[in-house]
Order: C-alpha cells, then sequence, then structure tokens
C-alpha cells in the first residue's frame, strides 16, 4: 500500500499528481497543468471541499497510466503549488487567475482541482488575460448557479457562472436539476443553453451537439454534484437524478470533438472520511478527463 506523503513533493514540499508512477515534469515540458485550489468558504450544506483537491492528489497514487485507451501522462503532468486560501475571496480569484495566466503562458492546459465551485470565475479571469479569445464554457452541474447572489454573497458557489455570464462568456449547461425562479430567468435573459438531467439522464443522451456559433475554444467545468449520489456521494448539495459515470464521460468526449479544450476543473469533491473509493473515483475521473482531451488536441 502507498501511504500518504511516500510521493510527496520533497523540493516543495507538496503533493503531486500520479507521483508513484511519473517522474516529475517542468511546467514548460508539460502537457497539463494540476493546479490545486483547496478554496471553502461559501459551502451551503455539507462542508469539505477544501479537502477534496488534496485527497484527489493522494489518491491518484493507485492509479494506472493506461487510461483503458491511452496514457495521458506520457505528454507531462506538472502540479503547481496549491493556491493560498486563507485570503478574502477576491485575493484568491485574482491569485488563481494569475496562475492560470502562467500556466497558459507557458504552454499547459489548466486542470483545476477545487475546492468550491467559486473557483472558476478566477479560471475563466486567468484564461482571458493570457489571451486566449472565443472562449466558451461547458457546466456540467446539478446547479445553475445562475443566482446573481446568494446569502448576500455575489461571489458565492451559488452564483459562480453568473460571475462567468458577467465577463461576456457564453454558457452551455448539462445536467441541472436544482434551480430557482432567478436563475431560469437569467437563463432566458441571456440566452444560455441547457440539457437539464431530465432529458439527459431519463433519455440516455451520451453527446452532445453545441450550437453552431457557440466559441471554438471551451473550458468544462465539472461540478462532482453533476454526477448522482450513487456514483458520487462525496459532495457538499447532492441531488438525485444526476449523470452516470459513462455518460459523464461519454459527454465530456462529444465536446472534446467539436471544440479545443483550453482547460477543465473537477470541484466540489467532499471526501467521505474513512471511505477513499470515491478519492480515487474523482482522482480516476480527473485522469480519464486528461486522457479524453490528449486524444482530441485540434
Amino acid at each position: 500500500m502507498i501511504l500518504k506523503g511516500d510521493f510527496l513533493n520533497m523540493q516543495n514540499n507538496y503533493t503531486t499528481f500520479l507521483a508513484s508512477e511519473i517522474d516529475s515534469c517542468s511546467l514548460k515540458d508539460s502537457a497539463f497543468a494540476v493546479l490545486p485550489v483547496p478554496y471553502e468558504k461559501t459551502v451551503s450544506y455539507q462542508t469539505g471541499t477544501a479537502m477534496g483537491p488534496e485527497a484527489i492528489l493522494e489518491a491518484s497514487y493507485q492509479l494506472e497510466t493506461w487510461d483503458g485507451k491511452s496514457n495521458p501522462s506520457a505528454m507531462g503532468i506538472h502540479t503547481c503549488e496549491p493556491i493560498d486560501c486563507s485570503k478574502g475571496a477576491e485575493t484568491v480569484l485574482e491569485n488563481i487567475s494569475k496562475a492560470v495566466n502562467n500556466i497558459v503562458d507557458l504552454g499547459s492546459i489548466p486542470v483545476v482541482l477545487g475546492g468550491e465551485h467559486t473557483i472558476t470565475s478566477g479560471v475563466i479571469r486567468g484564461l482571458i488575460s493570457a489571451g486566449i479569445e472565443d472562449v466558451g464554457v461547458v457546466q456540467i452541474d446539478a446547479h445553475a448557479d445562475l443566482r446573481e447572489a446568494y446569502e448576500g454573497n455575489p461571489l458565492s458557489h451559488a452564483s459562480v457562472m453568473k460571475r462567468v455570464i458577467d465577463l461576456n462568456i457564453p454558457v452551455y449547461q448539462l445536467g441541472v436539476r436544482a434551480l430557482c425562479e432567478e436563475e431560469v430567468e437569467t437563463r432566458k435573459k441571456f440566452e444560455i443553453h441547457f440539457k437539464d438531467a431530465e432529458e439527459l439522464v431519463t433519455q440516455n443522451i451520451q453527446s452532445i451537439e453545441l450550437p453552431k456559433d457557440f466559441p471554438k475554444n471551451v473550458f468544462f467545468t465539472l461540478d462532482i454534484d453533476g454526477i448522482d449520489p450513487s456514483v458520487f456521494p462525496g459532495t457538499g448539495t447532492p441531488v438525485p437524478g444526476g449523470l452516470g459515470w459513462y455518460q459523464t464521460l461519454n459527454i465530456f468526449e462529444s465536446v472534446a470533438k467539436q471544440r479545443n479544450i483550453v482547460g477543465f476543473d473537477v470541484v466540489e469533491f467532499s471526501p467521505v472520511q474513512n471511505f477513499h473509493a470515491y478519492d480515487f473515483s474523482a482522482a480516476l475521473l480527473t485522469y480519464k478527463l486528461m486522457g479524453i482531451v490528449s486524444r482530441s488536441e485540434k
């Protein structure tokens, strides 16, 4: 058994992705840059998302480099120093933006591990500041996250996609099954594309077709609660009726075949104490998404 700390990055003193199988790789020589962001300030139900990134990194030691179809690690994976999340929300988001900007400038694809969903707006800021143009966001989530503010906080996890919309970034929502009337109206006002869980799951839809005018560059944000709680109960706000494991991967792949994936995040994972199957599943999900991106590069 590989124990915690066995593959700690001794130079920088933080855990690195898949360190049990691959050598350390510099950022400029890596196709993928894993950025841990253990931010948790506005969760409104079960806590624990701050522990998600570290749990995923530790569980990645148990992964095989062969993901079933290819070896994405052969393209190089660098793990960045975790973002300091002890500061205020704006400071954290700005630091995320700077880190993502640096990743993109050095030619890597950001793979961001949350933490609560609020962090995604910082990632998008970073992509924009790095000069990536014509970018849209595809979102898998149980919730629309389109509130102007939640509990008086415009930087809540429940408002993150509204903050993305405020940046004039088009959004396509998938798997939503919990939203309020305000969010329904926001969808209409901003002409947000969506396929909700009731359609996707009951019809067993395995792929989607993006609108012809949707941006050529896509950032994919995957909230763990978008997947059914039978697969991932380890999340702060579980909602029944979500996507299945293979359905999630197939839908992601259908997007990757149509557009250029400029990065993705996996957020809102909350580890279940003494039950590591979900940690491993989150790590495997992250790695399989890397594999899909690597096989779909345009």
